[in-house]
């Protein structure tokens, strides 16, 4: 018997801040550069990677290159989908 899967996007789940702030800390926690920029651009995914480019003076495809897992996007295009998505990078001490 076979068993029925579906994919699952986190991108489908993150629909208000609070969900966006958490998933993005929880991830950065990790310190993981791949899985932060994925992350950022699973945020840009699900407010739409087209107006995120946009608003960044992006294309969509460099965008979804530089944010995914493999991507090694530069820090003023993350500052930049960061702002687009109205969210900044904040640093806090390692031991708190």
């Amino acid at each position: 018997m076979a068993l029925d899967t579906t994919v699952w996007d986190v991108a489908e789940h993150l629909q208000d801040e609070a969900a966006i702030a958490a998933y993005i800390e929880a991830v950065l926690e990790d310190g993981d550069p791949g899985l932060v920029a994925a992350a950022i651009g699973d945020v840009a995914r699900a407010r739409g990677m087209a107006q995120i480019a946009q608003e960044t003076g992006r294309s969509r495809e460099s965008l979804y290159r530089a944010l995914s897992e493999k991507g090694n996007p530069q820090l003023d295009t993350l500052i930049g989908v960061l702002k687009a998505l109205g969210l900044r990078l904040s640093v806090k001490p390692a031991s708190a």
